[in-house]
């Protein structure tokens, strides 16, 4: 299992007229925690793509246990919990301070960019990811 964090202050342009966080930013939030998560191993979505892998999200579940609002700092972590394989899961939670405000999960599938079918994960991630999972 691979874990990594980041913070994220909420701007006033990403609340609703309730001043809450608007449930469609936590999507945002979490594609930031994924492409962090790759960065911190060494790889990129640029380089990925670049190489011919793209990574459509083909499945999203989220819970919303508690608000965040205008100018909380919130934590996003991102844990990679399953060794890839044609797939790559990730699950989510957002913490203000000790708080957990949300829990979520995606699925993304490895796309190859010119054919546009599912392909083995590249072999670059899972060489990153090996050692995290024995």
């Amino acid at each position: 299992m691979y874990t990594t964090s980041i913070d994220i202050r909420v701007r006033y342009a990403e609340t609703d007229q309730m001043g809450f966080v608007y449930y469609g930013n936590y999507a945002t939030y979490f594609e930031i925690g994924r492409v962090e998560a790759l960065r911190s191993l060494g790889l990129s979505y640029k380089t990925m793509e670049e190489e011919g892998c793209l990574l459509p999200v083909v499945d999203f579940h989220i819970k919303y246990l508690a608000p965040a609002t205008y100018d909380d700092l919130i934590r996003v972590e991102t844990t990679i919990d399953i060794l890839p394989t044609s797939k790559i899961h990730f699950v989510y939670k957002c913490f203000n301070g000790d708080k957990l405000l949300t829990t979520a999960e995606t699925t993304l599938v490895f796309m190859n960019s010119e054919t546009k079918r599912p392909m083995r994960c590249p072999q670059p991630l899972l060489d990153k990811l090996q050692s995290f999972f024995m």
